[in-house]
């Protein structure tokens, strides 16, 4: 997957997420923020992925993310890949 195209899967995790109380709670939750600090953190590259993992914890939440998008669920763990980078080398 592209990086863009999973940037753009992480921008509709989060008004998915943002459209459901119980899991924007969780959000908060999760990263001990305020609505207002949320909304900080989301101008910043990194966010996608916590987003991301975010869904990843739950295999409910990556369910029902990926029916909301018409997409197969392991699209979102591609897009995380996806975003994470290459990765380092095994020595």
């Amino acid at each position: 997957m592209h990086p863009e195209a999973a940037r753009q899967l992480a921008d509709h995790a989060l008004t998915f997420i943002a459209a459901d109380e119980a899991l924007a709670a969780a959000l908060l939750d999760a990263c001990g923020a305020s609505p207002k600090v949320l909304r900080e953190m989301a101008e910043r590259p990194e966010f996608a992925l916590f987003l991301l993992d975010f869904l990843l914890e739950s295999d409910q939440r990556v369910l029902a993310f990926a029916e909301a998008e018409g997409v197969a669920p392991d699209r979102i763990m591609a897009a995380r890949a996806a975003l994470s980078g290459p990765g380092e080398d095994w020595p």
